[in-house]
C-alpha cells in the first residue's frame, strides 16, 4: 500500500463523511469505475471534500452520485461501505442509520421510518445450522421473483387450459391458437431463462457480481454449443442435454462463483482486476459446470429413468406413490425434462400417457401443504400474502412459486408436500389407466386432456393429493419456528385482553419498564438529540449509565437487532414495541463498542443482559452514552407514569405504562 493511500475502511468512512454521513446514503452501488449512491439530501453533499479524499479521482453529480475510484478497486470499496451499513449491494439502508439526517424527512416520517424498520427486521434463528442457513438462502433467491412467478404463472395457466381445449377439440384452434401464443411468448420470458434470473438473484445472495451469476446461469442453457459436434458426458459419453444441473445445479455453481470471485478480488492487483477477476472466474465455474455439475446431474438423471421403468412395471397404487413422491424432487435438479421422451413415446404407441397425471399429483400435493400452512400460520402476515398470491398458479400446475417461494425455504413442509404428491399419486395408479392424450401442465388445467372419460379418477388424485398434503402437513411439517411464532402470537392477543365479562369495557394491560443500567434516570425532554427530546419516536426515558452493563428494559421478545448493533427492538407480550436505543449517533460506530447478549426470536426480562458496551470507546469517539428507551408504537399506549428519575440501580421499575386495545 501507498504511504497516502488509505484502506478500504477508511476510503468509505471519508466517502460517508463527504456525502452528509451514512444516514444520508439510501441505497449504494457501483459499476465498472465508480461507487453510485442515492442521496437523500444533495445540500449535505461535500464535493470538494469528497475530491480531496486520497483515492477518489473525480465526483459526477446526476441522479445518483457518483465517486470515481478506478477499474479493479471500486467494488471493493463500494462493498466494504455497505457492510459498514449492514446491508447489502443496491439493498435500502436501514432507516435506523439516518438519524443525523434531520432537515431531509419530518419527525412523523422519522417514527414511521424506523418503526417500519424495526418491524420489518428479519428474525434470526436461535440455533442456526448449515441445513437453515441453506434453506433461508434459497429462499433469498426466489422469493424476488415470486410477483414474476405468480404473474406469468396465471398467464401460462390461461394458456395451457386453452391449449387443452383446443386439443381436445372443445374450442375452434383458428381462432384461439394466436393468443394461446401470446400467452406462451409472455410465459417463456419468465420460464424459459428461470435458470439466469436464478444465477443473477443467487450473485446477490452469495456476494459475487450478479451478471456474472447471470452468466453462470445461462450456462446451463447450452446456447453456443454446435449441435453436430454436442459436448460430452463424462460420465456415460453421450451428449449433454440443455438445462442438465437445474435450478439447484445453477446455484452450486453461482455459489462457487462467489468463493473464487472473493479470492481473486484479494490477490489479482487492482489495476488489473476488472480484467483477470471476471475472466478466470467465468473460465474456472464454467468448466467446472459443464465437465462436472451438469454430467453428474444427467447421471443422476439416467439413474432415475431406469428406477422409473422399473416402478411403472411394478404398477398399481405403489408405483403411483414412488413417482408422485419423487417428482418434485426431480423439478428441483431440473431432471423432469428426461421424462419428455418417455410421455412422447407412451402417446405415439398408445395414444396417452399414464405417467403424466401421476406426476401431476406433485404439484396438488404442494397445494395441500400451503393451504394447511396457511391455516397453521395465519398470524404471519408475510408468509400468507405469500400463499395468497402462489396458490392459484398452483392449483393450475405452475408450482415454482410453491416450491421456491413457501415450501422448500421452509424446509420441512417441501417434505410433507410430496408425501401428500405421493398419496395422489397411489389413488391414481389404483384406479389405472388414467392418461392424457398430450403434454400439458399439472393441475386443474390437465382435466381437459384426460383421456377416456377417466377425468373424474384423475380429480378424485388431485383432492386425495390435497388432502394428504394439508393433513402430513398440519400434523407434522410445520416447523419448529413457525409454531414458536403462532403460540407467541396466541399468547400475546390473550395477554392483551383482560376483559371483564359482559361489561364491554375497553381491555388493558398494565406493564413496568425498568433502568437498563446503573446510573441515572432522566426524562426524555433532557436528552440532547432532538429526534428523541421532541418524542418524535415515542415517549420513554433514557439512563445516563456509570458501567457497560445494559439489561432489558422490560419482559418480551427480542424483535430486532440492527446490524450495527446499538440499536435492540423488545415487542411485550401485550404488543407493545420497545426500543433500546443505546448511545445517540452511535449508529456510525458500526458496531464496534457493543457486545449483543441476545438474538432475535430471544424471550427477555429485565434480569436479562442485553449488551457489554464499551462507554469509553463512544465517548472516544465523540458520541454520548445515553440509553434511551422508547415506546415506537404510542397509539397501543392508554396512559404512562414515569415514575422515578435521578440516580438508580439497574432492573429498578421506572416507568408504568398501561396498554389499550379497544
Amino acid at each position: 500500500m501507498a504511504k497516502n493511500e488509505l484502506t478500504l475502511e477508511k476510503l468509505a468512512t471519508r466517502i460517508y463523511a463527504g456525502v452528509g454521513g451514512m444516514g444520508n446514503v439510501e441505497s449504494i452501488v457501483h459499476c465498472m469505475t465508480r461507487v453510485r449512491m442515492k442521496i437523500i439530501n444533495d445540500e449535505l453533499v461535500d464535493v470538494a471534500k469528497l475530491k480531496a479524499i486520497p483515492g477518489v479521482l473525480g465526483v459526477v453529480e446526476d441522479e445518483q452520485l457518483q465517486v470515481i475510484i478506478g477499474p479493479g478497486k471500486v467494488n471493493k470499496v463500494a462493498q466494504t461501505m455497505v457492510d459498514q451499513a449492514g446491508v447489502k449491494l443496491g439493498e435500502q439502508i436501514s432507516s435506523g442509520n439516518r438519524a443525523s439526517d434531520k432537515s431531509s424527512a419530518s419527525g412523523k416520517d422519522l417514527v414511521n421510518e424506523r418503526a417500519q424498520a424495526m418491524k420489518a427486521a428479519q428474525k434470526n434463528k436461535q440455533k442456526p445450522s448449515k441445513i437453515k442457513s441453506i434453506l433461508k438462502d434459497i429462499s433469498n433467491i426466489f422469493v424476488p421473483m415470486i410477483p414474476a412467478f405468480v404473474g406469468t404463472g396465471i398467464v401460462a395457466g390461461i394458456a395451457a387450459v386453452l391449449a387443452n381445449l383446443v386439443t381436445a377439440g372443445t374450442l375452434d384452434a383458428a381462432t384461439w391458437q394466436q393468443y394461446i401464443d401470446i400467452m406462451n411468448i409472455l410465459k417463456n420470458g419468465m420460464f424459459s431463462f428461470l435458470v439466469i434470473y436464478t444465477g443473477i438473484n443467487a450473485a446477490q445472495v452469495f456476494g459475487a457480481t450478479p451478471t456474472l451469476g447471470g452468466v453462470i446461469g445461462a450456462v446451463v442453457l447450452l446456447t453456443g454449443m454446435n449441435p453436430e459436434a454436442p459436448l460430452k458426458n463424462l460420465f456415460t459419453g453421450e451428449a449433454l442435454a440443455a438445462g442438465q444441473g437445474g435450478i439447484l445445479g445453477v446455484i452450486f455453481a453461482v455459489w462457487l462463483l462467489a468463493i473464487v470471485e472473493k479470492k481473486l478480488h484479494k490477490v489479482v492487483p487492482d489495476s488489473i482486476d476488472i480484467i483477470v477477476t471476471p475472466t478466470l472466474s467465468l473460465i474456472a465455474i464454467g468448466l467446472v459446470e459443464i465437465f462436472f455439475i451438469m454430467p453428474l446431474a444427467g447421471f443422476i438423471s439416467d439413474g432415475m429413468v431406469g428406477g422409473i421403468n422399473w416402478v411403472l412395471g411394478v404398477g398399481g397404487a405403489f408405483s403411483g406413490f414412488v413417482l408422485g413422491t419423487l417428482f418434485l424432487p426431480m423439478v428441483m435438479f431440473g431432471l423432469h425434462q428426461i421424462l419428455t421422451p418417455i410421455h412422447v413415446q407412451m402417446i405415439d404407441e398408445t395414444g396417452k400417457t399414464l405417467l403424466l397425471p401421476i406426476l401431476a399429483m406433485a404439484g396438488a400435493g404442494q397445494v395441500g401443504a400451503a393451504l394447511a400452512l396457511w391455516v397453521r400460520c395465519k398470524k404471519d402476515k408475510e408468509l400468507t400474502e405469500m400463499i395468497k398470491g402462489a396458490l392459484p398458479v398452483g392449483i393450475l400446475g405452475i408450482g415454482e412459486p410453491l416450491i421456491y417461494g413457501v415450501t422448500l425455504p421452509l424446509g420441512r413442509p417441501f417434505i410433507t408436500a410430496c408425501i401428500g404428491g405421493g398419496i395422489g399419486g397411489a389413488v391414481v395408479g389404483m384406479i389405472g389407466n388414467v392418461g392424457a392424450i398430450a403434454i400439458g401442465p399439472s393441475g386443474a388445467a390437465l382435466i381437459p386432456l384426460i383421456s377416456d372419460g377417466k377425468w373424474l379418477g384423475y380429480v378424485l388424485g388431485l383432492l386425495a393429493a390435497y388432502a394428504g398434503g394439508f393433513l402430513a402437513t398440519f400434523f407434522f411439517g410445520i416447523p419448529k419456528e413457525q409454531l414458536e411464532k403462532e403460540e407467541l402470537a396466541e399468547e400475546t392477543t390473550t395477554e392483551m385482553t383482560p376483559m371483564t365479562e359482559n361489561t364491554g369495557a375497553v381491555s388493558t394491560s398494565e406493564i413496568s419498564l425498568a433502568a437498563v443500567a446503573d446510573g441515572v434516570v432522566e426524562s426524555l425532554e433532557k436528552a440532547s438529540d432532538p429526534v428523541f427530546a421532541q418524542k418524535m419516536m415515542g415517549e420513554g426515558y433514557f439512563v445516563e449509565p456509570i458501567n457497560g452493563q445494559i439489561y432489558s428494559p422490560v419482559s418480551g421478545t427480542i424483535s430486532s437487532v440492527f446490524p450495527t448493533k446499538h440499536a435492540i427492538g423488545i415487542t411485550t407480550a401485550n404488543g407493545l414495541e420497545v426500543l433500546l436505543h443505546m448511545g445517540i449517533n452511535t449508529v456510525d460506530l458500526g458496531g464496534t463498542p457493543f457486545e449483543v447478549k441476545v438474538t432475535e426470536g430471544q424471550l427477555v426480562t429485565p434480569d436479562t443482559l442485553v449488551a457489554q458496551v464499551d462507554l469509553a470507546a463512544i465517548k472516544a469517539a465523540g458520541k454520548e452514552t445515553s440509553m434511551m428507551v422508547l415506546i415506537t408504537n404510542m397509539e397501543k399506549v392508554k396512559n404512562f407514569v414515569l415514575e422515578k428519575t435521578g440516580e438508580t440501580k439497574a432492573k429498578a421499575k421506572v416507568m408504568t405504562v398501561e396498554a389499550t386495545k379497544n
